[in-house]
């Protein structure tokens, strides 16, 4: 019998229609692919078995998750390669965020697979699968996948995958849960890969400065935006682990409100509150942004919160906003965005972050957002693109972690370390081939007869 990884490489190149671009080695000790760069080992047949019973991108993420599919060398070049190779197919093939490195080639997999009678969850073929079937070699190639997986049973996912999850999106409990897989993972995890400053989206940075540089640079950048005063009243919607607040109250002089649905998260803020002395300006709640009823607020702050409020729910996300607003309120609303679809309605949900990352996440075009904040009654006054400024960030998080593996895995668990691992580089990626952009947008709830509060020249914030 040949070895597996040279059938490995035939059947990639077959379902792809290019060269392997990496190299691989199987379970057996057979390589194939490229001599130089990094290796995809397939630890265990159970991988393959994962992508026949789910194939596409979960059915991969499972395999990386369970540890049945590693990476040897440079992760970010392996996942280069590979979402290089897809995105040349075309805006058709193209997967809308980097976790879905295979699914153009695993999709036809998907289709061959439901023809396929000895294979269990027979499934409705997708459109083009009568042509491919009618190729001889995708048809040999699939059955000698089926041979190399042996695909009986079906393998458990991994206990890190957030449990399936029915009825209506974005209700209170749901989105509790959703929170609570994401964030309620132990702060000393988030501290191993965050560093000290613990704040969790997109730093702001310059030539020369450090993570904890530029992450404090960012909370100085909204609160400048904001145009903060002392004895001004903030809202920090999402407020995490209270950085923003804590920056906001001791630099700005402002009292703060913050809110999370994460108890470990409010814990924390609170704790850190208190050692700084700034308790008496500072009200951390674990309470949902709907739930807010102590308006009004000179200023809004939310900053990598909007990616969970939901597509069906953003027009009522703003509109909250802005009621809880007074007149002349202004809203810093910092935001990951998606390239638009030519069709919208086709737009679906990336699994791997769906059911490892964010449950329930969704991201919003640019245009979608500035759409939905002007509807709820804001004035947009400035929009600035932070796209390289991610991806840095998340190079130097994957960098942390790496270097701190040993205990972030003793932390949490091997799967919930290697989740993190692969979503953030992949999303750096993402961000620096602008398959995924962050913004900050700056809106104003104007008062009577159109007065903004704002000053002439908005960005002195960049002198």
């Amino acid at each position: 019998m040949t070895e597996a990884a040279p059938r490995l490489a035939a059947l990639a190149e077959t379902l792809l229609g290019a060269p392997l671009p990496v190299r691989i080695r199987a379970w057996d000790g057979s390589e194939a692919g490229p001599p130089a760069g990094p290796t995809l080992v397939l630890a265990n047949r159970r991988a393959l078995r994962r992508v026949l019973w789910r194939p596409g991108e979960l059915g991969l993420a499972r395999a990386w998750v369970a540890g049945e599919l590693t990476v040897e060398g440079d992760l970010f070049e392996l996942l280069d390669r590979v979402a290089g190779l897809l995105w040349e197919r075309g805006p058709a093939t193209v997967p809308e965020t980097p976790p879905a490195l295979h699914r153009a080639g695993l999709g036809k997999l998907g289709a061959l697979r439901a023809q396929l009678p000895q294979l269990p969850e027979r499934a409705a073929a997708a459109a083009g699968t009568a042509a491919l079937l009618r190729d001889p070699a995708a048809r040999a190639a699939l059955r000698d996948l089926v041979a190399l997986a042996r695909p009986w049973p079906a393998p458990a996912p991994p206990p890190e995958e957030a449990p399936r999850r029915g009825g209506p999106t974005h209700t209170r409990a749901r989105d509790r849960q959703a929170i609570s897989h994401h964030y309620d993972v132990g702060n000393e995890f988030y501290e191993r890969v965050l560093g000290p400053s613990m704040v969790y989206s997109c730093a702001y940075w310059s030539p020369g400065s450090t993570l904890e540089e530029a992450q404090r640079d960012k909370l100085d950048l909204v609160c400048r935006k904001l145009g903060l005063r002392p004895g001004e009243r903030l809202l920090d919607v999402g407020c995490g682990w209270g950085s923003m607040a804590l920056h906001a109250a001791r630099e700005y002089g402002v009292r703060v409100t913050g809110i999370t649905l994460s108890r470990e998260q409010a814990v924390y803020a609170r704790k850190r509150a208190a050692e700084e002395g700034l308790a008496d300006r500072l009200d951390i709640r674990i309470q949902d942004y709907r739930d807010v009823k102590d308006g009004p607020y000179d200023a809004v702050s939310s900053i990598g919160m909007a990616e969970h409020v939901g597509a069906e729910r953003y027009r009522e996300y703003a509109r909250t906003l802005h009621a809880l607003l007074g007149p002349g309120g202004r809203l810093l609303n910092h935001q990951i965005a998606r390239p638009p679809e030519p069709d919208e309605e086709a737009h679906r949900i990336d699994e791997f972050i769906d059911a490892y990352v964010f449950p329930d996440g969704e991201l919003l075009p640019l245009g979608a957002t500035v759409g939905e904040l002007e509807r709820a009654g804001f004035e947009v006054r400035d929009v600035e693109a932070l796209r390289e400024h991610y991806a840095l960030t998340l190079r130097a998080w994957v960098a942390r972690l790496e270097d701190r593996w040993e205990e972030a895995v003793r932390l949490t668990s091997p799967g919930r370390a290697r989740v993190w691992r692969l979503y953030m580089a992949a999303s750096a990626l993402g961000f620096e081939h602008g398959r995924l952009g962050v913004n900050q947008v700056l809106a104003v709830k104007s008062a009577a007869a159109g007065r903004s509060g704002l000053p002439l020249r908005l960005r002195t914030w960049g002198a």
